[in-house]
């Protein structure tokens, strides 16, 4: 076992929850790297002081470049808005440091790209974090399809619905601005990763976006809102599957609402992330009264169940995700090989964003 110094941006939402996977990570999977909590940065130096504190970093600081710069945090983790990933990263990358970015990967495409080359040019272990991904329903699912278990995918639909704005009462607040922060640049990422790692590159959509509440209140009177409350579009795989994606900050009665259904020509899976430790499968075979969707609840022979827990059923959760991804970070650091997802596939993600603004602003199918 070797330590290594772990260095976070942000010590809010994401920040905490990548301050505990990295103290827990070595513990749970028995790393070969064990983090060392070194340095957190934050706005202010009492919000970073605050965050040293609760999570237990030996240093803090108000500037991200001292956090960067610093030798001793040997590797850098991302948990701040997206208006600064690519800054950070590139100073990282710049002083050979490996990066995992929290998503998407950069405010703009523009961002992506450049971030995505950069750490290509310099060879280092890079991440982007799309932990819902990881649980161990979703891997299994991954697993039915490559496998063959549902026959040939011929139609996908995803969603990621929440209701967090759903009170058009509620004030205005940084969600409300930017298109960085709106639905398609907060919730969309998570679920067209998803498909992409559950079916497969997009060749071509259409897309409808849209601002449900244009105003919300603020200290002196109605503010515009200047990002997305929801959207949707269809697509076509380029294995030739047809799709449905749907995102929306305004679906009442959603929390977690990371979904998909995917139809195969002897199969189908159904899986909520709101029973993130169940899969529905349906296969075509037996009797045909006695067919239909079973519930497969997750267990020890599931992939990265075990280390949490040896009883079936007793499931995992969110923060589990984030220690997932915390191993596999360390993994690639050790191993010096890429390991899903890299930069490359966060700018994957951003293209098909950038795609989807396209077609609505023209109002027509755009390939990518």
């Amino acid at each position: 076992m070797r330590p290594i110094g772990i260095g976070i941006v942000g010590g809010g939402y994401m920040g905490k929850a990548h301050s505990v996977a990295m103290s827990s990570v070595g513990a749970v999977f028995g790393t070969a790297l064990r983090p060392r909590l070194e340095m957190i940065a934050a706005t202010t130096p009492e919000s970073a002081e605050r965050y040293r504190s609760a999570y237990g970093f030996a240093r803090a600081t108000s500037d991200w470049r001292e956090l960067v710069n610093d030798p001793l945090n040997e590797a850098i983790v991302i948990a701040s808005p997206q208006e600064l990933h690519r800054e950070i990263a590139l100073a990282a990358f710049a002083l050979g440091k490996p990066v995992m970015c929290e998503k998407p990967l950069g405010a703009s495409l523009a961002d992506a790209l450049a971030m995505t080359e950069a750490a290509e040019a310099s060879g280092l272990p890079n991440m982007v974090g799309f932990n819902y991904i990881r649980t161990p329903a979703s891997q299994y699912a991954r697993h039915l399809i490559a496998s063959g278990e549902i026959g040939r995918v011929v139609w996908f639909r995803g969603e990621h619905t929440e209701d967090f704005d759903a009170d058009a009462t509620k004030p205005a607040s940084w969600r409300n601005f930017g298109m960085a922060n709106g639905t398609m640049g907060d919730l969309s990422p998570h679920m067209i990763n998803a498909a992409l790692a559950l079916i497969g590159p997009i060749q071509s959509l259409v897309a409808d976006i849209e601002t449900v509440h244009p105003t919300r209140p603020g200290p002196q009177g109605p503010v515009e809102v200047t990002n997305d409350d929801q959207a949707q579009f269809l697509c076509r795989f380029a294995n030739g599957a047809m799709g449905h994606l749907s995102f929306s900050r305004v679906a009442t009665g959603r929390k977690m609402g990371y979904a998909y259904e995917i139809t195969g020509t002897t199969g189908a899976i159904r899986f909520d992330q709101e029973d993130q430790n169940a899969l529905w499968l349906y296969k075509s075979e037996g009797p045909t009264a006695q067919r239909g969707f079973r519930k497969i609840l997750t267990g020890p022979e599931h992939p990265d169940y075990l280390p949490f827990c040896q009883g079936p059923g007793h499931g995992t959760g969110y923060q589990d995700q984030i220690i997932i991804e915390a191993r596999d970070f360390l993994t690639a650091i050790e191993t010096g090989t890429a390991v899903w997802p890299t930069f490359r596939d966060g700018l994957a993600v951003m293209q098909v964003i950038d795609a989807a603004h396209r077609s609505h602003s023209s109002r027509q199918w755009v390939n990518l």
